[in-house]
């Protein structure tokens, strides 16, 4: 018999990733309808519930945060199976990195605040009511399609015109997670399930990179020199009528400007000779999306690149 995943918010960016993961690894996945469904009839039989569901907009953070947290709960008391929940880096606020779960939570911004919360309601519901919950905390996503990321839609969006418009100071280092490699890493955790007891807070550790060296990275698979410009937070600002996320966005702002990192010790414990993709290798898909080339033609500029940039 098949292992099975349920998958919340299966359409969205980690969860399709996810849901893409587990297909290729094998495991027979559910995609969750809360229009049709019950979260407790969906994960009758589950092995693995990955709640992947996230507010509409980024916006209503404290009505829908704990709305989508429950339904995570219930699914994992309905059935016995591991909880997997993708985290951010919202809870650190200003503290010296790197960022892991020792590190204390210290939220500076609304948003942090509702993610504070939420990780002590899934900690509660491990440790006092049985539960098997995995927080698998990434920073920002490096995804194959451009919408919906910071990286796509905002640093690279002049990418043809040759810009580069990095939101914050250029030589500060910045927490990246590459979603295809998080969303093997959510499968190599549901593998080791019977491994994890109670609460488990890992940081993914991605790519550590500064502005520059993004930039770098970004003109070895183009293939072009890119002219670094400042990315307008003046016309986010003005488009706050249109764009409803463009609040949210500039709420968390500060951590353009906040040295950080994620210490994967405690991942590499539960997930161990995890291997990330070459920094390049992950951008190539992205930067063809947006040049409008094929992917293939970036291969031998990646390998070039790999060496030197990765």
């Amino acid at each position: 018999m098949k292992k099975t995943a349920l998958i919340l918010g299966a359409n969205g960016k980690f969860g399709r990733n996810v849901a893409r993961a587990f297909e290729n690894a094998g495991w027979a996945v559910r995609r969750y309808d809360r229009k049709a469904d019950t979260p407790e009839r969906a994960a009758q039989g589950a092995d693995v519930v990955v709640n992947g569901m996230n507010p509409p907009n980024y916006r209503g953070w404290e009505e829908h945060v704990p709305q989508i947290t429950d339904l995570g709960l219930r699914a994992a008391r309905a059935s016995g199976a591991l909880l997997i929940v993708p985290g951010n880096v919202y809870n650190f606020g200003h503290q010296p990195a790197p960022w892991g779960p020792d590190t204390p939570h210290d939220p500076i911004t609304g948003k942090g605040q509702v993610r504070t919360a939420m990780e002590e309601t899934l900690r509660d519901a491990a440790w006092n009511h049985g539960l098997r919950i995995t927080l698998l905390r990434a920073g920002d996503f490096i995804d194959d399609q451009p919408e919906g990321t910071w990286l796509g839609e905002g640093i690279l969006a002049g990418l043809r015109k040759g810009k580069f418009a990095y939101p914050g100071c250029s030589d500060i280092p910045h927490s990246w997670a590459y979603l295809p490699d998080l969303a093997r890493a959510v499968v190599d955790l549901a593998e080791r399930r019977d491994d994890q007891h109670g609460y488990s807070d890992l940081a993914f550790p991605g790519y550590t990179l500064t502005g520059d060296a993004l930039a770098a990275a970004c003109e070895a698979v183009s293939g072009r020199p890119l002219s670094r410009v400042k990315f307008s937070w003046w016309l986010l600002r003005l488009l706050s009528p249109v764009i409803p996320a463009s609040a949210g966005m500039r709420e968390m702002r500060y951590l353009w400007d906040t040295p950080h990192s994620l210490d994967g010790t405690a991942f590499f414990g539960a997930v161990p000779g995890f291997r990330s993709t070459p920094l390049t290798t992950a951008l190539g898909p992205l930067i063809g999306q947006i040049q409008g080339n094929a992917i293939s033609t970036q291969t031998s500029r990646c390998r070039e690149a790999e060496a030197t940039v990765s």
